[in-house]
């Protein structure tokens, strides 16, 4: 699987962001008129990771809570841009040895080795793997879907973000103040905060909760009629000092909630049904009918699939984010890490949203995770 040499103009051609289109579509599941055909969900328990799942800074999977496929882990464009250098310096001596050696077989008349074309086969080496300590993944996303009371799940994951980042104020007993709610009954959850952990690293912790459509009472795909989380950590500091000490995999204080109530008094709106694996999410992308959904979510907008094959997933990943660019040139960063691999690839759309996708070949299986992030105000 990785028998694709490094080349280093693909490699910094990837690293380039450019601009890009966006696609066009609908999504947040069928209008209130339509009609559709209910269908029995697909089996995905060998995908499932339950509570107390490790994720990343000591923070785990909480209780009530199931994460779906793999974690997502990539390198972010200020950690690429910051050892770009460096990479570069190590493909030119590459280069220079090369022509050395060549120039050496010619003055002695001995003929060039030949070239054996490589076939292309997936994934690529990690884009770094040139430097001596190619840099770690900076961020990592968590997907899962929210099976017990949602309620206690989503204040287990506050607390949990309270232990980690303790002079952040995070609110654990109050959801109206990162839920917003029509009529009491909660539409969408999103805290984004940003503060210092142990070993004084500056991270950024996005937490999301999503019921579904209330308007239609329909769940993306593959929701059971559950709400979904989602747990985004990246570290904002300085990239290289982020790569001289590693990350806590302990977190201690966190507190319970089993004795102090919830006072907002929020409802969980319930949904009637998964909207049909054939929907047009993510700016009107469709999975296709080689792939299962493990799980999707309209904010923000992303979809989990697994696929039989991993050249599938790959060229899944890759031409969605193609689709949103309208010259083709997009980014492309892999990484090899935690006996997986990552192939991350990357475009920014022409009303400044972003587009990503990411393919992790795993022990486990072959992923697909898209998402599609709007442009902010």
């Amino acid at each position: 699987m990785k028998s694709r040499r490094f080349r280093v103009v693909l490699s910094l051609v990837a690293l380039t962001m450019v601009a890009a289109c966006d696609g066009a579509g609908s999504e947040g599941g069928p209008s209130p008129t339509s009609t559709q055909t209910t269908t029995q969900p697909p089996d995905v328990s060998e995908h499932e990771s339950g509570p107390e799942s490790p994720i990343t800074y000591g923070l785990q999977a909480p209780k009530g809570a199931t994460q779906l496929g793999p974690l997502i882990r990539y390198r972010s464009s200020r950690l690429i841009a910051a050892y770009l250098p460096e990479l570069k310096a190590a493909q030119a001596q590459k280069d220079a040895e090369a022509r050395d050696k060549a120039n050496e077989q010619a003055s002695e008349g001995t003929p060039p080795t030949p070239t054996t074309p490589t076939p292309d086969t997936r994934p690529s080496d990690d884009s770094f793997k040139l430097l001596k300590d190619p840099p770690k993944p900076d961020s990592t996303i968590s997907l899962m879907r929210i099976d017990g009371n949602p309620t206690d799940v989503v204040r287990r994951m506050l607390s949990q973000i309270a232990a980690l980042l303790p002079d952040a104020s995070i609110v654990t007993d109050d959801l109206s103040a990162y839920c917003r709610a029509s009529q009491r009954r909660i539409t969408s959850c999103r805290l984004d905060v940003r503060g210092t952990a142990q070993g004084d690293r500056e991270i950024r912790v996005v937490l999301t909760v999503d019921p579904g459509n209330i308007t239609t009472r329909t769940s993306g795909p593959s929701d059971l009629t559950h709400p979904v989380m989602t747990l985004s950590v990246e570290y904002v500091g300085e990239p290289r000092q982020g790569q001289l000490s590693r990350e806590s995999n302990s977190l201690d204080g966190v507190k319970g909630i089993e004795d102090q109530p919830e006072k907002s008094g929020l409802i969980w709106p319930k949904m009637d049904e998964d909207a049909p694996s054939t929907s047009k999410l993510l700016n009107g992308w469709v999975a296709p009918t080689s792939a299962t959904i493990l799980l999707s979510g309209y904010h923000p907008r992303f979809v989990v699939i697994t696929a039989k094959h991993a050249v599938d997933a790959d060229v899944t990943a890759e031409q969605y984010v193609l689709g949103n660019s309208p010259n083709g040139r997009i980014t492309k960063d892999v990484v090899e890490d935690l006996n997986e691999v990552s192939t991350t690839y990357t475009t920014r759309t022409k009303n400044g949203g972003t587009a990503r996708a990411t393919y992790v070949l795993s022990a486990r299986g072959n992923y697909t995770v898209l998402f599609y992030d709007p442009a902010t105000n």
